[in-house]
């Protein structure tokens, strides 16, 4: 089945969005303070945000693209949809990043693990609205305004963790330990974003590296944590390969729909 692949790209935002925002929403409740746990569930708003704009226009591209509709599983009306992309794909049909998808763990690694993704987004949608693709880079010019208070918080975050008690710090170093090696997908371009940057549509991801790689520098020596060597990383999300965190963030999240499809409440 032939591939569309402004609709991957499209997807791939998406996928990023939604998964890293339900991640999220599920510290809703548990923060560790309550002006924390109403900031991050804010930025979980935010992102569901995002991924809502991304899939409705991957939805219209799907909808009226000759490209064989069976390579983008949609539900049983036949017309894509944000709710049937977001609810009636399976793991593999997801292209979100290894990262966004990891378990949340203590409020050390979700901290962690926001802030290495608010940091590539940062950079990602400052050079996205700038790009051929209309929609696309009003998204992007939205999203941006977002993502700034998003890196900005994380950032303090990881700061005050980093350089707070033996405890914090240690934490902040196994959160790590669990996630560096999963920031090198972050710029790891897969097949559909090469075409794109050809087309001046996508952004091209190795330009960005140093960007993130000078923030989370600055930022760590701040919180008085090493950035490790590069080494190796694990990549594959981009392209439907994803760790078992996946299916049982989608287990959950997709419940509803699965079970009673058209269903509105």
């Amino acid at each position: 089945m032939t591939k569309d692949p402004l609709i991957d790209y499209t997807l791939h935002l998406a996928d990023n969005a939604l998964v890293l925002g339900h991640r999220n929403s599920e510290w809703t409740g548990h923060g560790p303070i309550l002006e924390q746990d109403i900031a991050l569930s804010n930025i979980a708003l935010d992102q569901i945000g995002q991924a809502r704009y991304l899939y409705q226009y991957a939805a219209g591209l799907i909808n009226s693209s000759t490209t064989d509709r069976g390579a983008y599983p949609a539900p049983r009306t036949g017309e894509a949809t944000e709710d049937g992309l977001a609810y009636h794909r399976d793991g593999w049909d997801f292209k979100n990043c290894l990262l966004v998808e990891q378990d949340n763990g203590d409020w050390a690694k979700t901290i962690l693990r926001q802030f290495f993704f608010s940091a590539y987004q940062y950079f990602f949608y400052q050079q996205l609205a700038g790009r051929k693709d209309g929609e696309l880079a009003a998204i992007a010019e939205k999203s941006y305004k977002e993502v700034s208070y998003h890196l900005r918080w994380s950032s303090e975050w990881v700061i005050r963790l980093g350089d707070g008690t033996e405890e914090s710090h240690r934490r902040m170093n196994d959160a790590l330990d669990q996630l560096w090696r999963l920031t090198g997908e972050l710029y790891t371009p897969s097949s559909y974003e090469k075409m794109l940057v050809a087309e001046g549509i996508a952004v091209d991801l190795t330009a960005l590296q140093p960007l993130w790689e000078q923030r989370i520098a600055d930022v760590f020596r701040q919180a008085g944590l090493t950035v490790p060597a590069l080494g190796w990383q694990q990549t594959g999300g981009k392209e439907g390969k994803h760790t078992e965190h996946l299916g049982y963030l989608l287990a959950e999240m997709q419940f509803l729909q699965r079970a009673y499809p058209g269903n509105e409440w």
